[in-house]
């Protein structure tokens, strides 16, 4: 059983779209982020980074419970354990691991900052919102151009795929039009056909 520490946001969406295709047992555990519960001691002592999503496996290493935070730290552990969607040969491993970089560094953060400017920060402020948009515009097109001839990021589907997937789909909270991207969209709608997406998608608590 793994034990699920999640809000319904893109990152928290990563991991149940995981487990979901992996087949894993696991209990959701909300941390509610417009609460504060992310600050609450007993998370922290999970995540000392007070983000979402973390997990405990009560069946870790050596049969011994684990706990892990960050998501692309979660979306590895979860590939190793089960052999899925995360490749042992080294040059498709770090195909996907440049991939899962790029979504954690880039694709997430930067697109993140576009929400927070451009929805709910108190005050709108043109050039913070036109940075992060045109940064944003940047990103869908390496995005774009990386899927030219083949499905997914590096080349068959994994964690990276899981991981740049949910920040996708806000693409209209960031003034993106999917018409310019046109190998983006098409990714979308191949994602978002399989019933593991499908299922963990239908969990958003928010």
């Amino acid at each position: 059983m793994i034990d699920l520490y999640y809000w319904g946001t893109p990152n928290g969406h990563k991991i149940t779209i995981a487990l979901e295709e992996m087949g894993l047992e696991y209990k959701i555990y909300p941390i509610n982020i417009l609460d504060n519960d992310q600050f609450q001691p007993d998370f922290l002592r999970i995540s000392p980074n007070n983000k979402i999503p973390a997990i405990v496996d009560q069946n870790g290493p050596h049969g011994q419970p684990i706990s892990i935070f960050e998501s692309g730290a979660i979306l590895q552990y979860l590939g190793r354990k089960t052999g899925m969607f995360y490749p042992t040969d080294e040059q498709a491993r770090v195909e996907v691991e440049q991939w899962l970089m790029w979504q954690m560094g880039g694709f997430g953060p930067m697109l993140g900052q576009n929400h927070h400017f451009g929805r709910f920060a108190p005050e709108k402020i043109p050039y913070a919102i036109d940075r992060y948009v045109t940064e944003s515009k940047r990103l869908y097109k390496v995005l774009n151009t990386q899927l030219i001839g083949q499905k997914f990021v590096a080349g068959e589907y994994s964690i990276a795929d899981m991981a740049i997937l949910p920040w996708a789909l806000r693409h209209e909270w960031q003034s993106i039009d999917l018409h310019d991207y046109p190998y983006v969209q098409d990714y979308i709608e191949r994602l978002t056909a399989r019933p593991a997406v499908q299922k963990a998608l239908s969990l958003s608590i928010v």
